[in-house]
């Protein structure tokens, strides 16, 4: 009888601990295509976008949020800017559980931005990383205009505060409105550059190969996305 008994808890036992190596499993599944296939869908869907042709609405009824429920697998991570007109998911026209979205003023990369980017490319097995900058970047605009910032936003500044000063120095004599454009171009490749220096696994994940870290501009007069070289 407490053999029976001791079976039965062994047998449940096992059932749940295979259950969760099975999440384990789940969790860290790669998207399944490599970085320059998902640099390419993020472009085309920026075509689609540009042209009225939006597609991915389609692919986010109760269907998708049944699938996506218990696991997600995006094919890349993308650090852009908390400005409202900007939103990453319609601009490349992804549907859910596409793209791994970290938004903060100015696309600056804090230890916390850092923390999301990382856990999206090490767990989640994401293989292209893109820091998206915008034109006329409210962030970018106080930054080079200087003064002293309000409360938090200062931190802010502070992250921005290299790329304006290159880009005021590369773009000395122009109209404000050109330096600001400069720096936000400065600062979407300087943050690029500062990921794998600000992290050990993202440093190790792009010399393995596993990851690609691109900048890009989102024009907000015609809705195109270019790529920063």
């Amino acid at each position: 009888m407490k053999s029976s008994k001791l079976a039965r808890r062994i047998a449940v036992a096992a059932a749940a601990l295979a259950a969760t190596v099975g999440i384990a499993f789940a969790s860290s599944e790669v998207s399944g295509i490599t970085a320059d296939q998902a640099l390419q869908k993020l472009m085309d869907g920026n075509t689609r976008y540009v042209d009225s042709k939006l597609s991915a609405s389609a692919l986010c009824d109760a269907s998708a949020r049944g699938k996506l429920a218990k696991s997600q697998h995006p094919y890349a991570i993308i650090l852009s800017c908390s400005d409202s007109r900007v939103p990453p998911e319609i601009i490349f026209d992804q549907a859910l559980g596409e793209v791994f979205v970290v938004r903060v003023a100015g696309n600056v990369a804090d230890p916390l931005v850092l923390g999301s980017v990382e856990y999206a490319a090490e767990h989640l097995g994401s293989p292209l990383i893109m820091v998206l900058g915008h034109e006329r970047c409210g962030a970018v605009t106080a930054t080079v205009a200087g003064g002293k910032p309000e409360g938090n936003i200062g931190a802010i500044v502070k992250e921005i505060a290299p790329a304006a000063k290159k880009a005021k120095a590369a773009c000395k004599g122009k109209a404000k409105e050109e330096i600001v454009e400069c720096a936000v171009e400065i600062n979407a490749k300087a943050v690029a550059a500062q990921l794998p220096k600000k992290s050990k696994l993202l440093a190790k994940e792009l010399k393995e190969g596993k990851i690609k870290i691109v900048a890009a501009k989102y024009d907000l007069d015609d809705g195109k996305v270019t790529l920063l070289k």
